[in-house]
């Protein structure tokens, strides 16, 4: 069975400021001694949770695509993150995942976050992003999609078509954290799979607190590690043969309910 080393990077954001934060990032990624293959940025990690797209937003060939590109190309490893992108006159909370090749997978938010106007100036996305790395099927979604599970529900059928990790990058409030870490645990559990959820910490230009609870979780939900109230940088890897031996010994998937999500 395959290992997939993963490394999560908890940090505050300068609000609304870019080159401070591909700086920090750039040199907390230089940081990282040892040897990994994912690195995950928390959702808009240049910027913050903004509601400015007309203002912070950029094309697919701007300056924080070429930045994640030349780190990815550098660093041989892949990293992911979200970010504002503008696209045919659209607005889009993107998270893109960007391979030392220079390839990417892209998923825009599905779930904007109406409580904070997040719809009314962002464009929902409508399709998944499953990757495929070292024979391992990653799900990638952004903050509040993690509230929806039928989003995230592994397909019913056969073993062989679900997914094995499930990466969640975020802004999320520590007057709701207790949301965030019960229900990152619920995705793990129900659709027996590793879940790494990425937050940041500090505060934003709303004097909106953020306390972190990034987190790694096994395929039965217990806490593999979990960081709350300051910056952290963790690298970990995880076994596959954990996801088969708990799908095997608890096939619950077995059971699950056959459904369709119209686009």
């Amino acid at each position: 069975m395959s290992s997939l080393t993963v490394t999560l990077i908890q940090s505050n954001l300068s609000w609304e400021d870019k080159e401070s934060n591909l700086s920090m990032f750039q040199q907390k990624i230089e940081s990282i001694k040892e040897k990994t293959e994912i690195v995950i940025l928390p959702e808009m990690f240049n910027t913050g949770f903004s509601m400015k797209p007309e203002k912070f937003a950029e094309k697919m060939d701007g300056k924080t695509v070429s930045w994640m590109k030349e780190i990815s190309r550098e660093r041989k490893i892949i990293l992911t993150g979200s970010l504002m992108v503008e696209e045919e006159g659209k607005y889009y909370n993107r998270l893109l995942l960007v391979l030392p090749n220079g390839d990417m997978g892209v998923y825009d938010k599905r779930h904007l976050f109406a409580y904070a106007h997040e719809n009314d100036h962002y464009a929902a996305g409508n399709k998944k992003l499953v990757a495929s790395v070292k024979g391992w099927k990653i799900n990638l979604q952004v903050c509040y999609d993690l509230r929806f599970p039928v989003w995230a529900r592994q397909p019913a059928g056969e073993l062989e078509n679900k997914y094995d990790l499930l990466i969640n990058v975020a802004n999320w409030p520590q007057r709701r954290i207790l949301a965030w870490k019960t229900l990152l645990r619920a995705r793990a559990i129900e659709n027996q799979c590793f879940v790494v959820g990425v937050n940041r910490v500090g505060e934003d230009g709303k004097k909106i607190s953020y306390n972190g609870g990034s987190t790694i979780i096994d395929p039965l939900g217990e806490i593999i590690y979990e960081k709350n109230d300051e910056e952290d940088i963790i690298t970990y890897k995880l076994e596959k043969e954990k996801v088969i031996e708990t799908r095997n010994h608890f096939p619950f998937w077995r059971d699950a309910d056959f459904f369709l999500i119209p686009e």
